[in-house]
């Protein structure tokens, strides 16, 4: 039995002039879960569906479940859950009917005690005689998810599954996860969140539908090179204004009430001198400075700083979106 749950080699899909997926390859392993990160438009959802059988490619090879999707969509839909972005049960139908027809079309049998335990792991057993109409934003999206797992998939594919949901759901979501993953499910999902990107054993980044990098959260934060200073100071707009002036070429982005910034071709072992000419250029401009200290990258920071490299090769190279 194949390692890998997913395998997608040098994958292109178009529609029309647009090149949404361009030469893109990874692989997902048996029983990990496995994130794919980008900004809008990074073809995220593009490469989910043709994964999932739903797009045909047009270049490339892909197999899920050691299945062609397009092929052998129809064995594909035994193996695998799918939860899209949209909400996309019954609203007339019960939370209890929802899951029945979605047991139904599986040919599930036995499968009541199965729907209990998912309610329970989810918080939602009270609420089974419920309209799906009449659930909120999170509990509509923990019923999907629910009537995703009734058939036991191998594979549970989803496609920013929390977006727009409220923290508890958020939590009941992921506990569910957590479980699920230590029974031996795969998960390959995308998500906007990078606290939930940093919850899978490897993440592929991607942007403009090619594969950035690919490897664990902490390997590819423990690759970063360079110094990376977190600065607090006010007024926070002037004081970016500063800092991209006196650090040229140098990289600011604003976490709430933080700035991170890269430093280019610094060290950290620069970073005293580099912190007190900093302070220095500041002060002087009659910005108060809380704090300037070296930080550790998070994978915000090397999310961001990919897409920044990417975005400055394109603009080197006269590159637009094919």
């Amino acid at each position: 039995m194949s390692d890998d749950m997913v395998r997608v080699l040098d994958l292109t899909r178009r529609y029309g002039s647009l090149k949404a997926v361009d030469g893109l390859s990874f692989d997902v392993r048996r029983g990990e879960m496995f994130g794919l990160i980008g900004p809008d438009g990074a073809g995220k959802t593009s490469t989910l569906r043709v994964i999932l059988g739903l797009l045909a490619p047009d270049g490339g090879q892909v197999a899920t479940c050691g299945l062609d999707p397009v092929r052998e969509h129809a064995e594909l839909t035994r193996h695998v859950g799918y939860l899209s972005q949209r909400f996309s049960l019954y609203g007339d139908l019960t939370v209890d009917e929802n899951i029945a027809f979605f047991a139904e079309i599986h040919g599930v049998r036995g499968w009541h005690a199965r729907r209990d335990e998912l309610l329970d792991m989810v918080r939602m057993r009270p609420f089974r005689k419920r309209l799906a109409d009449k659930l909120s934003g999170g509990m509509k999206q923990k019923l999907a998810l629910v009537a995703t797992l009734i058939h036991t998939p191998e594979l549970l594919v989803l496609d920013e599954p929390t977006t727009g949901v409220d923290p508890v759901s958020r939590r009941d979501f992921w506990r569910l996860l957590a479980r699920l993953k230590g029974e031996g499910l795969t998960i390959l999902l995308t998500t906007p969140y990078l606290d939930e990107a940093e919850r899978c054993e490897r993440v592929a980044l991607v942007d403009h539908g090619r594969l950035l990098s690919c490897d664990a959260p902490e390997a590819l934060c423990a690759a970063w090179e360079g110094l990376l200073l977190e600065v607090v100071a006010r007024p926070q707009r002037a004081a970016v204004d500063v800092i991209r002036r006196v650090a040229v070429g140098s990289e600011v982005e604003v976490f709430g009430e933080r700035l991170h910034l890269s430093v280019s071709g610094e060290r950290e072992s620069e970073a005293p001198r580099v912190t007190a000419r900093l302070r220095e250029a500041l002060t002087a401009a009659g910005i108060a400075v809380a704090e300037i200290r070296p930080t550790a990258p998070s994978l915000e920071d090397v999310f961001i700083h990919a897409i920044r490299g990417a975005e400055a090769q394109r603009a080197s190279a006269g590159e637009g979106r094919a």
